[in-house]
């Protein structure tokens, strides 16, 4: 907002310091224009910079923070022997300790929402998923119920759209989801869309929509060439629902918790030819 009020006075100087100094009217009125254009776009690459300082700052601490849980899970994959459950503890915890992390860094960014209109949308965009991630769900319902164009998440990528349908298939609404997904999966095109079309197709698979699922799968199938949709495309041509899995979406699938991952593998003890068993 503050960018648009320095904008504003500085195309009103242009206009009455202009003829005030002999410009004629017309070219006052140019100069007035220019002014404000230059003003508005001149103050927004100023934010958009610092913005961009703090953004790429939390990028690095949310990376830094997932490097540190690969190489625990490695180091467990390397060890044989060691406690499955433990380390899924130790890593859920890791996870929490990541995500909190980012929520409160989120607040670093609220001093910018005085300059930028969107900005409030932007930090409400993060902090849902954070929130998500954090399963605190209330406080994710809450963020999505708000409307209006300054305060409510911005849907422009797959992962916030998928958990707003994950959420609205958890509270029962089943045509609120499917609303959703028919509004925002016609801009996500190629595989950009892949998320959504396995949230949507897994949902009519769990209400018994056997029919309309082959049908959207058939449509996933094209639009992104995923196998994952050509198998549970196969799973339920053969009449195996229970078959159907989106295990091959991976991460992104897991995030939304609508279904557990595997657990992490270990590599076998070997045994030595001494150690052997004998038959």
């Amino acid at each position: 907002m503050l960018s648009l009020i320095i904008s504003i006075i500085v195309s009103v100087s242009l206009f009455v310091g202009l003829p005030a100094a002999g410009v004629n009217k017309p070219t006052s009125i140019f100069f007035g224009i220019v002014g404000f254009i230059a003003a508005f776009y001149l103050v927004g690459f100023l934010v958009r910079k610092k913005v961009a300082k703090v953004q790429k700052e939390l990028q690095d601490k949310m990376l830094a923070g997932q490097q540190r849980m690969n190489r625990k899970i490695q180091q467990f994959q390397s060890k044989p022997g060691g406690n499955i459950k433990l380390i899924q503890r130790q890593l859920e915890a890791d996870q929490q300790v990541i995500y909190k992390e980012g929520l409160e860094f989120t607040k670093r960014l609220e001093p910018f929402k005085k300059w930028s209109m969107l900005m409030g949308r932007q930090i409400a965009t993060m902090r849902l998923q954070f929130l998500y991630q954090l399963k605190e769900f209330d406080q994710v319902d809450a963020i999505l119920a708000k409307g209006g164009i300054f305060t409510g998440p911005m849907l422009m990528e797959p992962m916030p759209v998928a958990m707003k349908m994950a959420r609205q298939y958890k509270n029962k609404d089943i045509p609120g989801v499917e609303k959703t997904f028919k509004r925002h999966i016609k801009w996500f095109r190629s595989d950009r869309g892949t998320l959504l079309y396995g949230v949507m197709t897994w949902i009519l698979v769990k209400e018994g929509e056997f029919d309309k699922a082959r049908e959207l799968l058939t449509k996933a199938k094209d639009a992104t060439s995923n196998p994952t949709f050509t198998h549970n495309w196969e799973r339920l041509s053969n009449d195996k629902p229970k078959s159907f899995s989106n295990a091959g979406l991976g991460e992104e699938w897991y995030g939304l918790y609508l279904e557990k991952p595997p657990q992490p593998k270990q590599q076998r003890a070997r045994r030595s030819a001494n150690n052997a068993r004998g038959f």
